[in-house]
């Protein structure tokens, strides 16, 4: 078990987190910049009884990760950009079936093989929108090797509660920046577990479904009877029935309305210093180590500027950007990417506050003198025009 503080990677931290939630198979295949992930479980799975499998692709890695769950594990895989764009498929299959499983991005530059040890956040659209049809996804994004760790966790509960693959968006500083940290023990931590099913195997498919009775898959081999198909399927029965329009709407508005209904529940955001604030960051990932550092400066220099993080990031926390619209008169968007988080912000927002987006694709952290430029210009602006 952790020691009460410890120097440890992100990556390491979300190889710990896993272990921590009960996650006793990984299947993966190494690229940087999480091949950390895989090369501790590949040291910690089987000093608990679990089970690491190197795959010979990334395809292969996430369809024997939906295997194992099917079979009764909790289980994960690791990857970054190239490899994410491989496992989109299987992604949705995991979607469609509502196979629990959790994916970890840990993202670099693109596209193609891009720049392999370098930071970026050009993936979060594809978290979102990167397997085809109409679906809901829950992706969490942390900024510290603290929150590697509890969002690794957070992502197993919340897998096995609405029986979906939940991705962790990290990128390549966080995975691979090291802190001091103390981990939290199981024992201090909320950690879903997968028990018997307490029905009668003849009455499975007759219990309706609903989105406030989200109920667990039965294991393979289980004595209930488990059907698995990515077609459109009867929610009661699982059997396909590909031709009703009837049965294709009932199960496309459960899969996404699963995950919607329940988003205030879902959403953390995290607010830092925005009481009386005018212009507010709205940052994510690593990038928000660099404003927060900001907004205390700017505190300091008497400019009323705050913090909006998103920790999850899909399900998209409008209710927050709304809030936060209403509060400032600018919003600043620095992202590692070009626009992909400014255009939500910018439609939720709708036209209350002006929208700042800042992008580098270079490969590099976006820096605190950026964006205290980017301040500057604005308070400028307000007090001389």
């Amino acid at each position: 078990m952790p020691a009460p503080r410890r120097l440890i990677q992100g990556n390491e931290a979300i190889a710990e987190g896993a272990i921590t939630a009960g996650a006793r198979f990984f299947a993966g295949y190494p690229i940087t910049p999480s091949t950390e992930i895989a090369e501790t479980l590949a040291a910690r799975l089987p000093a608990v009884g679990g089970t690491y499998v190197q795959m010979e692709d990334e395809i292969a890695s996430i369809a024997a990760v939906i295997g194992a769950s099917l079979a009764g594990n909790k289980a994960l895989t690791a990857t970054s950009g190239p490899g994410f764009s491989l496992m989109q498929e299987m992604i949705g299959f995991a979607t469609m079936t509502q196979v629990p499983c959790v994916i970890v991005d840990v993202m670099r530059g693109g596209p193609s093989t891009g720049l392999p040890t370098e930071p970026a956040q050009g993936d979060v659209m594809q978290a979102r929108w990167g397997t085809h049809g109409e679906h809901s996804i829950i992706a969490l994004v942390p900024s510290s090797v603290h929150e590697c760790y509890t969002l690794t966790v957070e992502a197993f509960n919340l897998s096995e509660q609405f029986r979906t693959p939940v991705i962790i968006l990290s990128d390549a500083l966080v995975g691979h920046m090291r802190e001091a940290v103390e981990l939290p023990t199981g024992s201090e931590l909320r950690i879903a577990q997968r028990g018997d099913l307490d029905i009668d195997p003849d009455d499975y498919d007759t219990v309706q479904s609903t989105i406030d009775n989200i109920l667990p898959r039965p294991a393979l081999g289980s004595p209930f009877r488990v059907h698995v198909t990515g077609l459109v399927y009867n929610r009661l029965s699982g059997s396909p029935e590909t031709a009703s329009p009837r049965a294709a709407g009932d199960l496309g508005a459960y899969l996404r309305e699963k995950i919607y209904h329940h988003h205030d529940a879902i959403v953390r955001v995290e607010d830092f210093m925005m009481e009386g604030a005018e212009v507010a960051l709205f940052a994510y990932g690593s990038v928000a180590r660099a404003a927060r550092a900001v907004v205390r400066w700017a505190r300091q220099e008497g400019l009323p500027v705050g913090l909006v993080r998103p920790i999850t990031l899909w399900p998209f926390p409008t209710a927050a950007v709304d809030h936060m619209a209403e509060q400032v008169r600018t919003v600043i968007v620095p992202e590692m990417n070009v626009k992909q988080i400014a255009w939500e912000v910018q439609a939720a927002v709708a036209g209350r506050a002006k929208v700042v987006d800042f992008g580098r694709i270079d490969g590099k952290l976006i820096t605190p003198a950026q964006i205290k430029d980017l301040i500057k210009k604005e308070f400028h602006y307000h007090r001389f025009s």
